[in-house]
C-alpha cells in the first residue's frame, strides 16, 4: 500500500512516500480503506520528535481518518465490511497513523459516518470535534444559557468549540485576528466576534459579557491567566488545551475568591467510552448540520510533506494563516 512515513523523527521533508505492507486486522480491529486523513498539530509534534513517543519504524503519522471497512478481525460485531466510518486517536502511543491507504484500527476508535456526510468533512471534524466535546461536556459541564469565550474561534479546535457550544445552547463570544478569521468565527456561529487586531480584546469582552464569562476556552500557545481570571464570572471555568511550554502567571487571589476552576486535558488520554460518547453527539450534529467542520486546505498523499509544513507554519512558526483544517486525500 502507498503511505507517507518517516524512518526517524525529523522535519516535514523527512516524510517519504512509498510502499509499505498492507496491515491485517487483529482481534478487535477493523481494516479500514482510508479515503481521507486530516492533519493536526499533534501529528507534527510527534513526527518531529517535539513530543517524544515510542514509534514503530517506519512510522506513519496521522490521527484522523475517514474511509470504508474492508475487513474485520475476531470479536468485532458492531462494524461490517462496507461500512463507512470515521475516527481518530491513531498515530499515537505506538499506533500507526492514517497517512496510508489501509489502516488497522481498534473498532473502539471507529464510528459510523452519517449517510449525507462526505468523508472529507468527517475526517476534518474528528480530533477537533472530540476534543471540543470532552472540554465542553466532561470538563467544563457547559450549561444552556451560559456564556463561553473561545480564544481563537476560527482555528480547527476553536471553530469546533464554537459550533458545539451553540449546539449545547450556550451564548458564544469568539476572538479572531483579522477580518478573514473574524468572518470564519462568525460563520461558525459565534454570537459575538472580537477582532483583537482591530480592538482592545479585554475591553470588548467586558462589554459583551459585563457579568463575566462562565467558560473561558484558551487555544493560545501562551495563555494569559490574568486576563482569563479577570474576565471570568464567579465560578468560571478556564480550559487549557495548548501552550505545552507556557508558564503563565496565575492571579491566585482572584482565582480563589471568584471560586474559579482551571481545567486541562489531553484528548488522546480519554477512554474509548468517553470518546464514543463524544462521537455519538458529533454524528448527530453532523447529520443535523449543527457541526460543520471547516476545511482550509486539501492535499494529496504525495503532498503530505507540504501539508505538514503548512500545519507547522501555522501553529509553530506563526508564519501562515489557517482558518480551518488541513485534509489529505488518500484514496477514492
Amino acid at each position: 500500500m502507498r503511505a507517507a512515513y518517516v524512518e526517524h523523527p525529523g522535519p516535514p521533508e523527512s516524510l517519504q512516500i512509498g510502499d509499505l505492507p498492507r496491515p491485517e486486522p487483529g482481534p478487535g480491529q477493523c481494516l479500514v480503506r482510508v479515503t481521507v486523513s486530516a492533519v493536526n498539530p499533534i501529528d507534527t509534534y510527534v513526527r518531529s520528535g517535539a513530543v517524544a513517543m515510542d514509534l514503530p519504524s517506519p512510522y506513519v503519522p496521522g490521527c484522523d481518518l475517514a474511509g470504508v471497512v474492508e475487513a474485520v478481525g475476531s470479536g468485532v460485531s458492531r462494524l461490517r465490511p462496507g461500512d463507512r466510518v470515521w475516527g481518530s486517536n491513531q498515530g499515537l502511543l505506538g499506533r500507526q497513523g492514517t497517512l496510508c491507504e489501509y489502516a488497522a484500527v481498534d473498532a473502539d476508535w471507529l464510528y459510523p459516518t452519517p449517510d449525507a456526510i462526505a468523508d472529507q468533512t468527517a475526517a476534518a471534524g474528528a480530533l477537533v470535534g472530540i476534543t471540543a466535546h470532552l472540554g465542553l461536556v466532561r470538563e467544563a459541564r457547559l450549561q444552556p444559557g451560559e456564556t463561553i469565550l473561545v480564544v481563537g474561534g476560527s482555528g480547527g479546535v476553536g471553530s469546533a468549540v464554537v459550533q458545539l457550544a451553540k449546539a449545547l445552547g450556550a451564548r458564544v463570544i469568539a476572538t479572531a485576528g483579522g477580518p478573514d478569521k473574524a468572518a470564519a468565527a462568525r460563520d461558525a456561529g459565534a454570537d459575538v466576534v472580537v477582532d483583537y487586531e482591530a480592538t482592545d480584546m479585554s475591553h470588548a469582552i467586558s462589554e459583551a459579557a459585563p457579568h463575566g464569562v462562565d467558560v473561558w476556552w484558551d487555544t493560545r500557545r501562551a495563555p494569559d491567566l490574568d486576563q482569563a481570571i479577570g474576565l471570568c464570572a464567579p465560578r468560571g471555568r478556564v480550559i487549557l488545551m495548548a501552550g505545552r511550554d507556557a508558564r503563565p502567571a496565575l492571579p491566585v487571589g482572584a482565582f480563589y475568591t471568584k471560586e474559579c476552576r482551571l481545567l486541562g486535558f489531553v484528548m488522546f488520554k480519554a477512554s474509548p467510552e468517553e470518546q464514543r460518547a463524544a462521537a455519538d453527539d458529533l454524528c448527530r450534529w453532523l447529520a443535523s448540520g449543527e457541526y460543520r467542520p471547516r476545511v482550509a486546505e486539501s492535499f494529496t498523499l504525495e503532498e503530505a510533506a507540504e501539508a505538514h509544513a503548512l500545519q507547522e507554519s501555522a501553529t509553530v512558526h506563526r508564519t501562515a494563516d489557517l482558518a480551518g483544517k488541513i485534509v489529505v486525500r488518500v484514496g477514492e
